[in-house]
């Protein structure tokens, strides 16, 4: 676990993500539309990428993808962000990370 919290900490908003998810591509598009531009890691084209995925289900994120870090923080996967997003608190957590600069 190490490892994803080293990475998720390298950029304002990291997401780990598989590929072939819907949900993935939805949420990943809903932060390009904000004009963040994300980390993505597509756990199922990367080396290493299952045991990054065995790491974040012993945290807790098994089999919800994507799993999203915001400021270093895991903010959780597509209801999560969705849920910050309708709120109105997605920005304001965006703007805090350095992710967004409007």
């Amino acid at each position: 676990m190490d490892r994803v919290f080293q990475l998720a900490a390298e950029r304002p908003v990291v997401v780990f993500s598989k590929s072939t998810c819907c949900m993935c591509h939805t949420i990943k598009t809903l932060f390009f539309d904000f004009g963040v531009n994300p980390t993505v890691y597509e756990l199922d084209q990367i080396p290493g990428g299952r045991e990054i995925e065995h790491a974040l289900a012993r945290h807790g994120a098994a089999n919800d993808f994507p799993v999203v870090f915001i400021g270093g923080n895991l903010v959780g996967g597509a209801n999560e962000i969705m849920t910050l997003h309708l709120n109105g608190s997605l920005s304001g957590m965006l703007k805090r990370a350095g992710a967004l600069w409007l």
